[in-house]
């Protein structure tokens, strides 16, 4: 539902903004023809004034002067002022009373007028000629008889700016007349501008006219329009309020998504809350079942989906045919593992059983044997085959078939080294951290074992006894195998003198390789020798445990 209605929401969002695009762009460029044709008006008036300078010449206006001018001043009341300049800048005559100005004839404009220019418009004619804000326009006058003359008409800048309620004006809009630096010389509501236009002044200067957005001086977001109205000196500005969110402006556009908008979140209700009743709150229902089957108990039955539509009720049938299948599969291997753990076990103990009378053998054979260098040598073999013996007793008497446990297997294995053997006395200290290793790596380690015993039973402690330690440690994920005595046979014992130089040391070097590790024969500090075995053990932590 909602991938097929966001195309329409998309649209009427497209067409909304589009629609909103073009309505301020018209408002703009209203705004904008606005200002421009409120410059040209103006420009006009100006125009008009400098014909009406033009016409009356000293000739038309005969000798009452200030009076002819004062009547035509009454029935043009747009005009502050019109004035005649004789050809030193003194007043000739007048509408209305003119200032004293004794630099006029010093004046740019009054010098302009007197080169040949024809009118000269000016914001700045040297004095005030009005009380308002005003714009001084003159043209320059010949008489044959009175020869070069000026005729001047003020025009209050209150006079050229339009009118805000003129139709061709946007509504609220408001109008400014201001100079280069950005001053307001007239305006209809001061407030509807910003205090300072200085900008907008050097950007119509530059590109002939300005359209930009400001706040005003309420802080109501405005749009503005500027256009020269005298060269680069004067400029009339536009104010209008700028089109709000809320505004007629956007009330059309808003309609093109509003209405799409509201018949997709109503589309989407309805659907969820349809969508809930009749399949959500039943697929929560089948996901809690299928949770409780991920934990395996798999005897719990969706009895609640007989309530449910079909498809639900289908579905909670096929999970529970599912656990039902996989209970009996469950089974079935359980059985099949426990079939092959027995065999498994058999095998082991079939094993022990045929190394054992191999081990009986060799037993017999060294009984019958008179050389003492071969019943040493068949003693030697007999006591490794008793340590594969131990390794498969104890794999199918302990829980795991896999794995043996090191502790155990190691002070058993001492044990049987030692209990054959005549002569002193020997004590056993047998310490090992716990670890459950598999054949492959106990193999080789008995052996080693077996090994080192051996050697010590033949060069220290074959006489007076003495103390065998056997070590068996973890640390950073490496296995350490040490076996030590105290030589206390009475000799000393040394890696020199012993005779693992045979093939006691060849194997014992032989299982430090098969275990990826490295074997030393060292003197220790109670007179004895210790045979080290390290080698990596990566699947025990760091901390040994």
């Amino acid at each position: 539902m909602t991938l097929a209605l966001l195309p329409v929401l998309l649209l009427g969002a497209g067409q909304s903004v589009l629609a909103y695009q073009r309505e301020a762009a018209d408002r703009q460029a209203v705004l904008q023809s606005a200002a421009e044709r409120s410059a040209a008006s103006a420009r006009a008036r100006m125009e008009a004034a400098g014909v009406l300078l033009e016409t009356l010449g000293p000739g038309a206006i005969g000798m009452d002067c200030s009076r002819r001018l004062a009547d035509i001043r009454q029935r043009l009341p747009e005009y502050a002022n019109l004035i005649r300049f004789d050809r030193i800048g003194r007043v000739a005559c007048s509408a209305q009373t003119v200032p004293a100005d004794a630099a006029r004839r010093n004046r740019d404009w009054f010098r302009r007028l007197q080169g040949g220019e024809t009118m000269v418009v000016t914001l700045t004619p040297g004095v005030r000629y009005s009380d308002a804000p005003s714009l001084f326009t003159a043209t320059r006058s010949w008489d044959p008889k009175t020869g070069f003359s000026v005729l001047a008409a003020v025009i209050p800048l209150s006079s050229l700016q339009p009118q805000p309620e003129e139709r061709t004006l946007p509504r609220g809009a408001q109008v400014a007349v201001i100079d280069r630096q950005g001053q307001i010389l007239s305006v209809t509501d001061r407030r509807a501008f910003p205090p300072m236009m200085k900008a907008w002044v050097d950007r119509v200067a530059d590109k002939g006219s300005y359209l930009g957005y400001g706040s005003d001086g309420r802080g109501v977001r405005r749009v503005y329009s500027a256009a020269p109205l005298v060269g680069d000196s004067l400029f009339v500005v536009l104010s209008a309020p700028s089109a709000g969110l809320f505004s007629t402006d956007w009330l059309d556009p808003l309609s093109g998504i509003v209405f799409p908008l509201v018949a997709f979140i109503v589309a989407l209700v309805a659907l969820f809350f349809a969508a809930e009743r009749v399949v959500g709150r039943w697929i929560a229902y089948l996901q809690r079942i299928a949770e409780i089957y991920a934990r395996g108990r798999f005897t719990v039955r969706p009895l609640q989906a007989e309530r449910a539509p079909p498809e639900i009720r289908d579905l909670a049938e096929t999970l529970d045919q599912m656990a039902a299948t996989i209970v009996a599969r469950d089974a079935t291997l359980h059985e099949n593992l426990d079939q092959k753990d027995a065999l498994m076990r058999e095998i082991h103990h079939r094993v022990k059983n045929n190394l054992q009378v191999i081990s009986s053998l060799l037993s017999m054979q060294e009984r019958a044997l008179s050389d003492p260098a071969a019943r040493a040598a068949m003693s030697d073999t007999r006591q490794r085959i008793t340590a594969l013996a131990l390794i498969y007793r104890a794999l199918y008497q302990g829980p795991d078939i896999k794995h043996v446990d090191l502790k155990p297997f190691l002070e058993d294995l001492i044990g049987q080294l030692l209990a054959g053997e005549a002569g002193g006395h020997i004590r056993t200290d047998v310490r090992a951290d716990r670890l459950a290793i598999d054949p492959d790596k106990l193999a080789p380690l008995a052996l080693f074992a077996v090994e080192a015993v051996t050697n010590a039973q033949k060069h220290a402690l074959q006489n007076a006894g003495g103390t065998l330690t056997v070590d068996f440690t973890l640390r950073n994920g490496e296995a350490e195998l040490a076996i030590a005595d105290d030589g206390g046979g009475g000799v000393a014992s040394t890696p020199e003198s012993s005779q693992t130089a045979g093939v006691g040391r060849t194997l014992m070097s032989a299982f430090a390789r098969q275990l990826r590790g490295k074997m030393t024969l060292e003197q220790n500090a109670m007179g004895g020798l210790t045979a080290r075995l390290v080698f990596p053990m990566p699947e025990v932590p760091a901390d040994g445990t």
